[in-house]
């Protein structure tokens, strides 16, 4: 996962003029900065589950915290935090062009980081209604009650929303597969539920179908307020990327994310950083 920052900062000033500060400057605001007041309004009475994950799940935020992939997805939470201070910013899609490029692990483990911030609530909804893979990854009863069944069903939202306790953050699960997933998506349900949920999140992250071939994504893209496309390396092609990129409107896109990057000498300088980091941190204090 490298070279984050360095596309969300051209995005960030090809959209507003604008160019960051320095990273630490704007970190310090931003991380001082009041939590958003209308979270306390939503009856978090949402059943409340364990996480259940394996190495495998690539869920670094909690498997490996103190890794280089952990490490750069709190830099990304980061260049979120950022953007919002000069553009709306709650509801966020993260997207890929086609499948296996990785939108849902970046799903998660930016949910996973932004939750770390004190006070901050953060819904994860897995909005892809043909192959979701978040329920699962988290351990969950994948034939739970989701976002299908609000979108057909009179329900109270709370029913289909838990919380991870490990992970800090709340989850709405896919649910069932319906056989029209794109008339449940066009349907004027889903408006109605996501600015429901804004009211009471920080942060609502969504993980949508891929942009090719399906339109299920241009749905999403109308609710949110920017998105996030992954790639990955080798296995990302130039062609489909700029299609993807054709359907995103230069105002929707915030960023690519580079997934699976080989970048070893990062990695390598990592490791020796953290390793004296957890050395020194483990010192007496001294006046």
């Amino acid at each position: 996962m490298s070279h984050i920052f360095d596309a969300l900062q051209r995005s960030g000033l090809e959209q507003t003029g604008i160019e960051y500060p320095d990273m630490v400057a704007v970190a310090t605001k931003v991380f001082e900065g009041p939590a958003n007041a209308d979270a306390s309004t939503i009856p978090l009475d949402c059943p409340s589950v364990p996480v259940s994950v394996s190495p495998a799940d690539r869920l670094v935020f909690l498997t490996e915290p103190e890794s280089l992939a952990a490490e750069k997805f709190r830099f990304l939470s980061v260049r979120m935090r950022q953007l919002r201070q000069s553009r709306s910013l709650k509801t966020v899609l993260v997207t890929s062009t086609i499948a296996e490029e990785g939108k849902s692990l970046v799903s998660a483990n930016l949910a996973g980081v932004l939750a770390r911030r004190k006070k901050h609530k953060v819904l994860l909804i897995e909005g892809d209604l043909r192959r979701p893979v978040l329920a699962r990854q988290f351990g969950l009863d994948t034939r739970s009650d989701g976002l299908s069944e609000l979108l057909q069903r009179d329900v109270q939202a709370a029913s289909s929303i838990y919380h991870l306790e490990q992970a800090d953050f709340w989850l709405l699960p896919a649910g069932q597969p319906p056989t029209n997933p794109l008339e449940l998506l066009q349907s004027g349900r889903l408006a109605a539920l996501v600015k429901q949920l804004a009211v009471g999140f920080d942060w609502i992250i969504v993980d949508s179908p891929p942009l090719l071939p399906l339109a299920d994504t241009s749905v999403w893209i109308r609710l949110t307020d920017g998105a996030l496309l992954v790639v990955r390396e080798a296995i990302t092609e130039k062609t489909p990327l700029q299609r993807g990129l054709e359907i995103l409107k230069k105002t929707d896109l915030l960023g690519v994310v580079l997934n699976a990057c080989s970048d070893g000498n990062h990695h390598t300088y990592y490791q020796r950083y953290a390793a004296g980091a957890k050395a020194a941190s483990s010192l007496p204090k001294t006046l």
